[in-house]
């Protein structure tokens, strides 16, 4: 949502803030259940100070005061006394029932009735528009008919000397200039701060001082990036009755930290019909079937997930909904939803495997609660998808009926209410390998029927005079505007968005297009360089560049440009597109764009006469010449609403979504689709819907005309203005979606910004009524448009006005390798094989073990490495053994060799990697690297059964030293302290040390011979260590012995060493030492004897 109401006095602190002494400052209190008087009369000491004081709910009520919701003159003990009834109580306003919770409490301001005014401040897409009226307070009435209005256009300054003649024409003389001033000051704060309404009745003034006493307003929430440091933390609080349950609110979070779009509202925890539906248009058309079937009282609740989540966020989503959903039991059980319409690019099999889990989760539940789950979906991989939740269904205990696109949309809720019989055997469309890959594919060099070979030529050369104009204030549509696409269009694409730069040429090719529709991309991330895409089955190099200047300069010909910037560069780049004049078509993806700055965009391209698609749109297409993005979703959805060649039905609609829907509905109920485009849900979409419709009207091709409208808004009444005029005369067949608003007892905002009716005109069922009485062909639901559809083409067929045209096969497009294996189509031996990480899913798995159970479990680096290293959980005391030898291994001075070599390469200049590996590579079996070398001398002397003096006199016969015995220093009376540590813990800790007490019993021998002949601290850690291996319980012997030949025992000392090696490598630098040079007197020079001269 774009636009978002916002607490009185979060509004009047920002007036306080930045209206820079042009209105006395508000002192104002927040009172909440709970309150502690003494504080807050400590934060506000200005509460015991004034003699009269205003209290009132701030919870987005309106007229308050005929609601007797304000209590005026009273001091503070009137204030307390009147909350007593008041705070924390439930109240009744309409069908909305809430808790009053949200009090402020404000100085009095005594004025005489005539010194209170009316202003407010709204936007509409080509202007924003001052309300003024002489007279304020809650009898004013029907502000809208008595208000002067004044319009300041998009990109315009406000003048003052038009506040003073044209709105304040009626203010008291002694007035005008005070009020002159706030105005101007007051609009600068609305348009800085990014307000999209902001009202405030009434307004005070009292000889030169300006009050504002109540006020109601709206932010933008998408400007957040933009004026956050100005806003600081704001709150957006619900509507009055629709406070946020726990779930809700853990939903929005969830929304708060996703790049996908994830919504809850309980609308009836007692409800019997749950829904959990794909898609922000999807969601609305499922809530108004359940509603126009009869379900309206039984339905729990609206919400959506789209914008491909991952797995993890849909099983977070489905989890929190089947919570809820069996909490309170039905006496005619339950029904769960799960529909949607046909993705674009979301991965149904992906979405579907976080919502089978869940299901998995809550089974007893579900059989408990009587549950019956309805599914329909398409989309990406959707074959594998459904095969999965049937796969469910049948094990899960639970009635599941699976649906596919072959069935409408809403169909599964007619039968989830008893509406529609459920067809015994599913029909199944063919899998996506074969829909692909069709038998001795023939590319033909002619169009797939005759209405496509003229397509182009046509569009071309139609007279302008047939060009007509945008109703409002639109642009007048030139040639290129009539026509925006032909099977020669060339596009660029600003992002780098290889999959939908594919989907595009992959279109192209099925199409048989001559040449590929994308011919650049731009990338300003990255230096100018070429990326690799497929055309057919050939590998072609598409240019991209960091600067658009070369891009248009080298691309003349691009006439389109797809823009996926980000929300925060989409203005900019997109305003820097339009002084290309070569660009005659925007198509904006991003979602969350700032209304002010579209605005800006709108204006700038009506004045260069650029068509902008967008924002927040999946974009459109043209069938068989262009398709923009990602629009039409997968080669087997494109191939089977046969959108590679043209029917004679051309859509409009905002849901990108359902622009998907609307394919395949007009694919199975007629000749198929010839032109559609998604406008974007956002609140003012770049182009309207007449904008394409009067396009529509102006093709000769164009023989029907589909139009799918939203709550919110009133361009659905230009059609009916243009139908009533004549100006569009073509049959058409329209329906606004958001028919259920009206069950809602508050403001509910639907999955777009621009999907919330401010009026009752505004509302899905006064514009479907005047649409109808317009003479458009207007179904009973959602449900019917396919029927409705159908008997129009139906009509225009046996009228002669569409002759249907033989379908011919398109040319084949080979799969991408990495699709066909994600669809279990292919296989391919790994090049790696890997048992201890998986970085893949939701969160990093450690040997199967989620990262975030690694850290509640606290099971430190000896943990991790038990998972790493042996694939396994070890006990507590393995773990804390293993970071101990870490510990008593990190460092040994800067003398031993290791530490020496690090040293002398931090000194040259050399980088930690080089400095480090340097130092890393004098470790062998005279440094460091003993721990295996000791582990397998004992371990095979003790296996054999040889006594320790055995062992000792067989490595003398042998001439081999027994790795791990003996140390420079230290000595049987002077003990290495690491090796006295370790024995304790060992000997305290370990179930049985063997192997420990054999090596003890040959340092006895060793040190009786030479003290320092002791058991040194890589012996000691070798023969533990397989102790720990042999006893814990977790290793077969096979096992333990496979982990001493591999090397286990010395990666201990390399781990642990390389921490003491990288404190040298940083001690040096941190000293500034320069560059080592050895010496001389440390140096013994051997030199060759001098020889005789020769003889």
């Amino acid at each position: 949502m774009s636009a978002k109401a916002i607490h009185e006095i979060t509004g009047k602190q920002l007036l306080n803030k930045f209206l820079h002494g042009e209105a006395v400052k508000n002192n104002i209190a927040e009172v909440e259940e709970g309150v502690n008087w003494e504080t807050l009369c400590q934060e506000n000491p200005w509460l015991l100070s004034e003699q009269k004081l205003v209290v009132k709910p701030d919870q987005l009520i309106k007229r308050r005061g005929k609601l007797g919701l304000i209590k005026a003159g009273v001091d503070l003990k009137g204030v307390k006394e009147w909350l007593a009834n008041k705070l924390g109580k439930n109240f009744t306003i309409g069908a909305a029932t809430g808790r009053l919770k949200h009090f402020v409490i404000e100085p009095f301001v005594p004025h005489k009735q005539e010194e209170e005014f009316y202003v407010c401040i709204y936007s509409h897409r080509y202007a924003d528009i001052i309300l003024f009226y002489h007279e304020g307070g809650i009898d004013i009435g029907d502000v809208d008919s008595k208000a002067v209005k004044l319009d300041i256009p998009v990109g315009e300054e406000l003048d003052s000397g038009a506040v003073t003649s044209k709105l304040l024409s009626k203010a008291p003389a002694n007035s005008k200039e005070a009020l002159q001033k706030f105005i101007v000051a007051l609009y600068g704060v609305y348009k800085e701060l990014h307000f999209t309404y902001l009202e405030i009745n009434p307004l005070v003034v009292t000889g030169s001082k300006i009050y504002v006493l109540d006020m109601a307003a709206k932010i933008d929430q998408c400007a957040e990036y933009l004026c956050k440091s100005k806003w600081g933390d704001i709150q957006f609080p619900p509507p009055f009755g629709r406070d946020l349950l726990p779930e809700e609110a853990y939903i929005a979070d969830l929304d708060a930290k996703s790049g996908a779009s994830l919504k809850l509202t309980i609308l009836n925890k007692k409800g019997r019909i749950w829904t959990m539906v794909a898609g922000g248009g999807a969601s609305v058309i499922y809530a108004d079937t359940i509603c126009d079937l009869g379900g309206a009282s039984e339905l729990a609740n609206y919400g959506e997930y789209s914008g491909a989540p991952s797995e993890q966020q849909t099983f977070e989503y489905a989890k929190t909904l089947l919570g809820l959903m069996t909490q309170e039991e039905h006496p005619d059980g339950k029904i769960l939803i799960i529909g949607g319409g046909i993705a674009n690019f979301t991965n149904v099999a992906t979405t579907f495997k976080g919502i089978i889990r869940a299901l998995w989760d809550f089974q007893q539940q579900l059989i408990k609660f009587n549950v019956k789950i309805y599914v329909r979906r398409a989309g990406p991989n959707y074959q594998e998808g459904l095969r999965s939740m049937r796969e469910v269904g049948d094990n899960l205990g639970v009635p599941i009926h699976v649906f596919g696109p072959e069935t409408h949309m809403t169909a599964i809720v007619a039968m989830a209410l008893g509406k529609r019989d459920i067809p015994i055997q599913q029909p199944r469309l063919k899998t996506t390998a074969n829909f692909l890959l069709p038998d001795s594919p023939v590319r033909s060099k002619q169009s797939c029927s005759s209405s496509r070979s003229n397509s182009s030529a046509d569009l071309e050369s139609m007279n302008t005079s047939k060009n007509a104009q945008a109703a409002g204030k639109g642009h007048v549509l030139g040639e290129k505007d009539m026509c925006l696409f032909t099977a020669s269009t060339k596009a660029i694409v600003w992002g780098m968005q290889q999959r939908a730069v594919q989907g595009m040429m992959d279109y192209d090719y099925v199409c048989s297009r001559k040449d590929p529709s994308v011919v650049a991309m731009i990338y300003p991330l990255t230096g100018d360089h070429k990326q690799k895409f497929y055309w057919g089955h050939k590998e072609i190099l598409i240019p991209v560049y960091k600067n658009m200047a070369d891009a248009m300069n080298k691309h003349p010909n691009a006439e389109v440009l797809v823009t996926f910037a980000s929300l925060r560069s989409a203005y900019e780049s997109t305003m820097e597109t339009m002084d290309f004049p070569q660009i005659r078509t925007i198509a904006i993806i991003a979602e969350g764009i700032p209304e002010n700055l579209t605005r800006q965009l709108i204006k700038k391209a009506n004045e260069k006469g650029v068509t902008i698609i967008g924002p927040a749109t999946v974009g459109g297409l043209k069938a068989g010449c262009f398709k923009i993005g990602n629009t039409g979703g997968m080669l087997d959805n494109i191939l089977s609403s046969k959108l590679y060649r043209p029917g004679s039905v051309a859509y409009v609609s905002r849901s990108g979504g359902m622009s998907n829907e609307l394919n395949n509905i007009i694919a199975l109920n007629t000749n198929g689709v010839y032109e559609g485009v998604a406008i974007g849900g956002d609140r003012y979409p770049g182009t309207t819907f007449m904008d394409h419709i009067l396009r529509y009207q102006a093709d000769p091709d164009v023989k029907l005309i589909i139009l799918l409208g939203e709550v919110g808004g009133t361009e659905e009444y230009q059609l009916m203005n243009a139908m009533k005029d004549k100006k569009v005369n073509k049959p058409v067949v329209a329906w606004c979606i958001g028919t259920c608003a009206k069950m809602f007892t508050s403001e509910v905002q639907f999955g777009h910004a621009g999907a919330c009716a401010n009026a009752s005109s505004e509302t899905a069922g006064a514009k479907n009524a005047a649409l109808k009485e317009a003479g458009a062909i207007v179904p009973k639901s959602f449900d019917e448009l396919g029927t409705s559809i159908k008997e129009e083409y139906d009509k225009l067929v046996a009228s002669g006005v569409i002759v249907p045209q033989p379908e011919q096969a398109p040319p084949t497009v080979p799969m991408d390798y990495n699709w066909a294996r994600e669809l279990g189509l292919i296989r391919k031996p790994a090049s790696f094989m890997t048992s201890i990480c998986d970085e893949r899913g939701q969160e990093l798995l450690y040997a199967g073990i989620p990262i975030t159970d690694i850290f509640k479990e606290d099971m430190g680096i000896g943990g991790v490495l038990s998972l790493l290293w042996f694939q396994r959980r070890l006990p507590r005391y393995a773990t804390k053994f293993i970071e101990m030898c870490l510990m008593v291994t990190a460092d040994h001075g800067p003398a031993v060799s290791g530490a020496h070599n690090t040293i002398v390469c931090a000194r040259a200049g050399k980088d930690l990697i080089s400095s480090l590996t340097s130092g890393l590579l004098t470790i062998g079996d005279r440094f460091g690297g003993a721990l295996d070398a000791a582990a397998k001398q004992f371990s095979d002397a003790y296996d054999l059964g040889l006594i320790p003096m055995e062992f000792v006199n067989d490595m003398r016969k042998k001439g081999k030293l027994i790795m791990g015995i003996g140390h420079r220093v230290k000595s049987i009376n002077n003990p290495d302290m690491r090796v006295v540590i370790l024995m304790d813990y060992v000997k305290k800790h370990f179930p049985s040390s063997p192997l420990l007490d054999y090596a003890l019993e040959v340092e006895k021998i060793t040190t009786s011979k030479k003290p320092n002949l002791i058991l040194n601290v890589d012996g000691f850690i070798g023969v533990a260590f397989v102790d720990l291996l042999r006893n814990c319980g977790c290793f077969t012997r096979e096992e333990s012995q496979e982990y001493i030949e591999i090397g286990t025992l010395n990666a201990l000392f390399v781990l642990g060493r390389s921490m003491g090696f990288i404190g040298h490598y940083l001690d040096q630098k941190r000293l500034k030492q320069g560059l080592y040079r050895h010496p001389w007197d440390d140096i013994s020079y051997v030199m060759p004897e001098t020889l005789n001269e020769p003889q």
